[in-house]
């Protein structure tokens, strides 16, 4: 069995890369998951049901949000672009960060995404300006959202199997995440541009945005909209089921290790739900710096491939980013963010 789920997670940490597998990502996830229930023998009633159950309301958040944006496309278009010139650029991209990243704890690291994807949509960056944008802030919205239990699945888990009050998370990796989200904003002004902005040509760039608001960004079908709803319900049915096949590789090999090893380990949440990775390994019995760097570990490693976190599941499916591409910026970026907050975890215990 174990053999069989290390070749199972070796497949869907390469694979990705390749061409035809990306042009399929959503299928070939959703096999390797059910793959790795059979292997794991825990394919059962109950976790169809959780399989078929779970995925519902985030595919409808990004369904309605699809609509909304297309019924309501030109206005929304005509107030981003306002706030965008109406205060500095960078400051307008820090902040669109560094919001929706603290915000996303109470929206939603869902709702979160399918906002930045709006705003996206409209600014109309380069194609390397608007991946490292895309990167940027879902990693702040997947770090922010964990402050409150609404965030996003695994403070709500954390926060049920602890027992703990609604401000837990807050107080515990609060001072660690809220800089983080900062710093993330901070990289996304200095990282990224307008397409064709420049201090001479800016006046310029505005009133021919403005003039030319229809061509904006692209309209898209109904069917288009559907489908990617879709998708994104058997991308989660996937993660869900990816879960629960590798809970007998996780409890064998991950419960038993140091705080510190598995802050490392746990960077197999870049392709694996790191809700799932939290209630197997956190539980009453720990201390809480123990928690902390489980916690901020899985938060971290969550935005190195598209399949770690919903937010880059949603942003990467609606603007057409490769696995590779993704990649490319966010698992360096990981790192370094890995290694800086494990050398603060050893300095603050």
């Amino acid at each position: 069995m174990i053999i069989g789920l290390t070749i199972i997670l070796l497949l869907v940490l390469l694979l990705p890369f390749t061409k035809f597998v990306e042009r399929n990502l959503e299928v070939f996830l959703f096999i390797m998951g059910v793959l790795s229930v059979l292997v794991s023998q825990v394919m059962d009633w109950e976790l169809i049901k959780e399989a078929l159950l779970h995925p519902i309301n985030i595919t409808i958040a990004v369904l309605v949000a699809g609509l909304l944006f297309r019924w309501f496309k030109t206005p929304i278009e005509k107030g981003i672009l306002g706030m965008s010139n109406a205060i500095p650029y960078r400051l307008f991209i820090a902040l669109l960060v560094i919001v929706l990243g603290l915000l996303s704890s109470l929206i939603t690291a869902i709702v979160a995404a399918v906002i930045l994807v709006s705003v996206i949509s409209v600014l109309k960056l380069d194609r390397k300006s608007e991946i490292r944008l895309v990167i940027l802030a879902c990693y702040a919205i997947g770090m922010g959202a964990v402050l409150t239990p609404i965030g996003e699945p695994l403070s709500t888990i954390v926060v049920g199997s602890l027992n703990e009050s609604f401000l837990y998370l807050l107080k515990l990796v609060g001072v660690y995440v809220i800089p983080g989200v900062i710093v993330f904003g901070v990289l996304a002004a200095l990282m990224i541009k307008p397409k064709g902005k420049s201090a001479k040509n800016a006046n310029q760039t505005h009133n021919e945005k403005q003039t030319n608001d229809e061509s904006l960004s692209e309209q898209e079908s109904y069917l288009e909209i559907i489908v990617r709803s879709l998708k994104i319900y058997i991308f989660v049915m996937a993660l869900t089921f990816l879960g629960a096949g590798f809970q007998p590789f996780i409890e064998k090999f991950l419960l038993d290790l140091s705080p510190l090893a598995l802050y490392w380990i746990n960077m197999i949440s870049a392709v694996l739900d790191n809700a799932t990775l939290a209630a197997a390994e956190i539980s009453p019995a720990m201390s809480e710096p123990t928690i902390k760097a489980i916690l901020l570990g899985l938060l971290i490693s969550g935005g190195m491939l598209i399949p770690g976190n919903i937010p880059n599941i949603i942003a990467a499916g609606k603007l057409k980013i490769t696995s590779l591409q993704y990649a490319k910026f966010a698992f360096p970026v990981g790192l370094i963010a890995m290694a800086a907050y494990f050398v603060v975890i050893l300095i603050t215990g």
